[in-house]
């Protein structure tokens, strides 16, 4: 029963993504959507072919779905309708390069100059403000929480820690860490008065 559970669900799921299958195969951005596609395969362990997973990555993984409606531009509002995106997750970069994988997505502003290939960026992050914008290179994963503001590059290879916030340069292969909590003052207890 289970079984047939999924693929009604599954046959539905075809149904209702139809129209972006049909942009995804016309659009001009197919080459670097399917290096989208490629790389949440890799980190969701998806064994379907690259039609399929599309389809499953849109009905599953809203987060997807905002990358995907940025690689097609314009045409998203129509198919909003359909599938609709995470409101709070909102990307504003003119250069993406593929490979963009985004955990969850709730409270997410990604705002830089440019980002490089296979770039991970998690939930609550905020990238750029009036401040300025960074430019991120390959291979970067920003962890929840983190914020990465002013005009800075952030190398290949990175990694932003949770809660951290940058504000300076990072060079190519390092962390970069929120400091850990420590006591700077010592609350009266309400005995010793």
């Amino acid at each position: 029963m289970d079984r047939k559970f999924k693929m009604v669900k599954f046959l539905f799921e075809c149904i209702r993504c139809c129209p972006h299958l049909v942009v995804f195969l016309l659009h001009r951005n197919r080459a670097v959507i399917k290096e989208d596609i490629a790389r949440w395969k890799e980190v969701l362990d998806i064994k379907y072919p690259v039609t399929v997973s599309l389809i499953y990555l849109l009905s599953f993984h809203k987060a997807f779905r905002n990358v995907f409606y940025y690689r097609i531009g314009s045409i998203h509002y129509f198919l909003n309708v359909f599938c609709p995106q995470i409101s709070t997750l909102v990307i504003k970069t003119k250069d993406i390069g593929g490979g963009l994988f985004i955990w969850i997505g709730f409270s997410t502003a990604i705002g830089a100059k440019s980002i490089g290939k296979n770039c991970m960026i998690n939930q609550m992050v905020t990238i750029g403000n009036n401040n300025g914008f960074p430019t991120i290179k390959d291979n970067v994963r920003i962890q929840p929480g983190a914020i990465v503001v002013g005009n800075i590059t952030i190398g290949n290879n990175v990694i932003i820690g949770a809660n951290a916030t940058v504000i300076k340069d990072v060079p190519d292969n390092c962390t970069a860490f929120a400091e850990s909590a420590r006591v700077i003052k010592w609350n009266e207890s309400p005995n010793n008065t």
